[in-house]
């Protein structure tokens, strides 16, 4: 039997209280910008926490004049931020000491634990489980920009195992996720090293330098999109239309999240009553989110090469044209495409980028052949690096599964009658 096992036993051998988080938190609170006029901050954004480490990275400076208008609660070390917008991104995490007394978004829902009866660590570790995260799927609201308000996410019954029992677990875990995170940053970096080969490889074959083509330059047109094809709007739906087998669809966040450069599957259903109700993009048409979080997830694309026809949400467009469609969607992804993009993209909250503007960007058109050696050779490249079935990328996957299986087998307990 192990350390856990036995203070089980001998603290809570019939189970364990199960409670609102709500009752174990402490009060936060909002700065009052007025009073502090002159000093400076960091701000934690939406963005500021890495979905993988759960660690804060990149903050902004920020004063009372500068602040934006969702810069206003004040985190303390030992506080868990839980990122209630877009939630099932993930972004959570453990303040650290560097951050006592700093500011975080409205964006953030601030859990203060009362530490003799929840422990900090004991709660990060919780907010990552699966059961916290169906519990997040079920409550949260909207389609194009789902959130989950803050009274949900303190509603939700966590289990309040004796704090003894919450520190050895919470040790148990913080020493698993070092280690496995030591793991994974010598296999991201290695990974990495092979990404940055690959994108410059890429760009540099669809920039069409005469010294890397054989082929003359003569022969490559560069054209607006809107001059090769046009764009299709999608049509609304939501995450109640939802279901297991239905509809093939596809919504513009899964498009940064689960596709690469093609898919010929998709991995969301709508309930086949809706059809009347739809468009659709056929094979061979690249869908385009038009909406996105950061303006780097704007414009992402993905060609659908399945048989069937596939939903596309409103906030994504089809582009159907006569081009290679996987060699369209490589050039969607260059450096050079991205730069021309950005001018275009409306900055608001939610990151926009209109058919319109869509159809003015260029796109290097060369004989149907050429696109084709092209593809063939960057195929090679992207299986290599981003295959998640093979190599580095399921070594990682592998790692982080074997961890989730173990955090979720500590953190599930008996409740007591």
């Amino acid at each position: 039997m192990n350390r856990i096992d036995e203070l089980i036993a001998q603290l809570c051998p019939d189970g364990v209280e199960f409670r609102e988080l709500d009752e174990l938190l402490e009060r936060t609170s909002n700065i009052r910008w007025q009073d502090v006029q002159g000093e400076e901050f960091e701000y934690i954004d939406l963005t500021s926490v890495d979905r993988n480490t759960h660690a804060i990275g990149d903050t902004e400076t920020i004063y009372g004049e500068t602040a934006p208008s969702r810069a206003q609660q004040i985190v303390r070390e030992g506080d868990v931020i839980f990122g209630t917008t877009r939630p099932m991104l993930k972004r959570y995490c453990l303040v650290p000491s560097e951050y006592d007394g700093q500011i975080c978004s409205t964006g953030y829902c601030v859990l203060r634990p009362d530490t003799e009866l929840l422990l900090p660590n004991f709660l990060f570790h919780l907010l990552g489980t699966e059961t916290f995260y169906s519990y997040v799927e079920a409550n949260q609201r909207g389609a194009s920009y789902p959130a989950i308000t803050d009274g949900a996410v303190k509603a939700f019954r966590i289990p309040r195992p004796p704090v003894e029992v919450q520190a050895e677990i919470a040790k148990v875990l913080d020493t698993f996720t070092k280690l496995e995170m030591e793991l994974e940053t010598e296999l991201e970096t290695e990974l990495e090293a092979r990404r940055r080969q690959y994108k410059y490889y890429r760009d540099a074959l669809l920039s069409f330098d005469a010294r890397i083509h054989e082929r003359k330059q003569a022969s490559i047109r560069w054209m607006a999109l809107g001059e090769i094809g046009h764009f299709t709007r999608g049509r609304r739906f939501t995450k109640d239309d939802y279901v297991r087998d239905g509809i093939s669809c596809i919504h513009y966040g899964d498009i940064y999240t689960q596709y690469g450069t093609f898919t010929t599957k998709a991995v969301s259903h709508v309930r086949a009553d809706l059809v009347s109700t739809l468009r659709f993009a056929q094979t061979g048409d690249i869908v385009i989110a038009a909406v996105g979080e950061t303006v780097e997830d704007v414009g992402k694309a993905v060609a659908w090469l399945g048989q069937d026809e596939v939903a596309i949400h409103d906030d994504c467009f089809a582009f159907r044209h006569t081009m290679n469609p996987k060699f369209v969607s490589y050039y969607l992804q260059t450096q050079s495409f991205n730069a021309e993009k950005n001018k275009f993209v409306a900055r608001a909250k939610v990151k926009r980028l209109s058919g319109e503007n869509l159809a003015k960007l260029t796109i290097p058109v060369p004989p149907l052949e050429e696109q084709e050696r092209i593809v063939a050779i960057l195929d090679r490249f992207d299986a290599l690096v981003n295959d998640i079935t093979d190599g580095l990328p399921a070594e990682i996957a592998a790692h982080r599964q074997q961890y989730v299986h173990y955090r979720d087998r500590l953190l599930t307990f008996k409740e007591a009658a």
